[in-house]
Parts: structure tokens; sequence; C-alpha cells
């Protein structure tokens, strides 16, 4: 059976939402020999907020997209929506019947009274119903991995 290598905080980085906490194996730190580099796993964060520690999936990280997933899955931020802005233009440009023309192009899977709702609720200046966008949003094929919770808000 290998054994696991010893670990150590190699770098930690402020960011707006906290600290990332990067870690490696030891035997990297000490040479920067890249054979003795660990791979696979994330940084960590430390919410500003609440003290919370957070893992961010390796493949997240570099990818760069950590930092939405986070707003989102942790602290509950909606996404936004794309739609919105162009059902918006359109409704003040060229009227209701074109903006529901363009929502249901875009998001066939919204039936006449749900695109009409939407469509209702951003004319009148209000963020379409959640549920709406939820609806309209173009199912994503591989869905990001989940960022974990590791410790709770620290009291």
């Amino acid at each position: 059976m290998a054994r696991l290598p010893e670990l150590a905080v190699d770098d930690v980085k402020e960011h707006a939402l906290g600290w990332l906490v990067v870690w490696q194996s030891v035997e990297y730190i000490r040479s920067r020999d890249i054979g003795k580099m660990s791979v696979g796993h994330g940084p960590y964060l430390v919410d500003r907020q609440d003290g919370s520690i957070h893992h961010i999936p390796a493949t997240t990280y570099a990818a760069d997209v950590w930092e939405d997933l986070y707003l989102q899955q942790i602290r509950g931020v909606r996404p936004h929506d794309p739609l919105a802005a162009a059902v918006e233009a359109l409704v003040h440009s060229e009227g209701t019947m074109a903006a529901m023309r363009h929502l249901r192009k875009h998001a066939p899977q919204l039936g006449l009274p749900q695109a009409k709702a939407y469509v209702m609720a951003v004319r009148d200046g209000d963020d379409p119903p959640e549920e709406l966008v939820d609806l309209a949003r173009t199912p994503e094929r591989c869905p990001p991995p989940s960022i974990s919770t590791l410790a709770g808000p620290v009291q």
C-alpha cells in the first residue's frame, strides 16, 4: 500500500472572498522537484465573512470558475440570467410580443403562460421568478463539481 506524503501549507493568497490556502507535499515544498508534487487537489478557501472552510476542486480552480460557483453553491447568490437583459431591451424597443418571441426561441421549454410571466416581470422592472429562470436556463452538459464545506462558520 502506497504511503501518503506528508503535507504542509505552501501558500496563502488573499482574495476578496477570503484566503486561498494551497497545500502541497513537504518534499515538493523543500525541493520544488515536480516529481514530488501532489496533484489533483485544489486549494481551500477560508471565508472572510464567517471563517468557514471550503475545498475548491482542482479542475474548478484551474478553469477559473470557482468564484461564481462558490457564490452560488455556498452563499446562495442567484446566477446572472443571460436572457433577462435581452428580453428587457426588446420589451422597451420592440414590444412585449417581440420579447416573448425571443424568449421562446432561446428557451422553448417555457410554455406560453410561463414566457408571459417572465416577460411581464422584466417589463415591470422586476427579476423574473427564479423557477422560470431555472427552466429557461440551458442545462449544462457536464455539471461543475461541487465545492464542499469542511468546517462551518466560526462562532
